[in-house]
């Protein structure tokens, strides 16, 4: 295959299906059932459909889309969902990268791209005995063309509070050049974490699984370290013993482990 620096000549459309499944988890210690029901309901204000239609119609402009339709729905007693079709049309001039580089921040989204479609559902949840409560947002954003959807990992991540993030990223297919010779992949990558920033990296413990003859690459990442009173619902820190205080991060800690490692772990 062309090296990344020489332009590859496609005989027609770019027929490669670029898939990137990005699940995000935020979890919250609830010490009543009140809380626990708050907490769900700020959640379901936080992320309600309109927020989510307007993350993925920022999505959409760094990958360069061209949004045909939206769907999106609220639903009883929680959670959203939010479907967008979209297309290949360019919206301004700029060369679209494909490099393995973080792509753009919240504060700085930029153009271009090619057919196919972004989801994202939400799912809120809670332990029924021991306080977690769990709130888990899955998006996938489908590409067919030349820009990689990895460009939309730094807004992505950034736009949720995320504990816990897993993402898978997949490409298929084959598009033919112009001596037909087939291409089974038009861009480097050796990780996911390559698309990320580094001012975000630090912030997580971090693991790849990947199958790179399969063109099949995932990679789960968990935060450091946090503070107690950024996980509590109604109350801080201050107010509770510090038994308490290690009994909670006991939980908290826990459930991202178990969350991380996809098993369930004996406390």
């Amino acid at each position: 295959m062309e090296s990344s620096k020489s332009k590859l000549k496609l005989k027609d459309f770019n027929n490669l299906t670029k898939i990137l499944s990005f699940n995000i988890y935020d979890i919250c210690f609830t010490q009543s059932e009140q809380q626990r029901r708050q907490y769900i309901e700020y959640i379901d204000e936080e992320y309600n459909a309109e927020r989510l239609t307007n993350i993925l119609k920022d999505v959409s402009g760094i990958i360069g889309a061209n949004i045909l339709n939206i769907a999106h729905q609220d639903y009883e007693p929680q959670g959203a969902s939010v479907t967008m079709l979209i297309s290949e049309e360019p919206t301004g001039t700029e060369l679209i990268s494909n490099s393995e580089a973080p792509g753009p921040l919240p504060d700085s989204v930029v153009a271009h791209l090619d057919k196919s479609h972004l989801t994202v559902h939400t799912y809120p949840e809670s332990h029924p005995e021991n306080g977690i409560s769990t709130f888990r947002a899955d998006i996938d954003v489908s590409t067919c063309g030349k820009v990689s959807p990895l460009k939309a990992l730094n807004y992505l991540i950034h736009s949720f509070d995320s504990d816990i993030v897993t993402m898978d990223y997949r490409v298929r297919g084959f598009t033919r050049d112009v001596y037909g010779n087939k291409h089974y992949i038009d861009h480097d990558i050796n990780s996911i974490q390559n698309f990320i920033a580094q001012d975000t990296k630090d912030h997580y413990q971090m693991i790849d699984v990947n199958v790179y003859q399969e063109n099949i690459f995932h990679t789960k990442m968990m935060l450091n370290q946090f503070d107690l009173d950024n996980y509590l619902f109604g109350v801080n820190a201050s107010d509770l013993s510090e038994e308490s205080c290690q009994e909670i991060r006991k939980r908290l800690s826990h459930e991202m482990l178990e969350i991380f490692y996809g098993r369930n772990i004996p406390m």
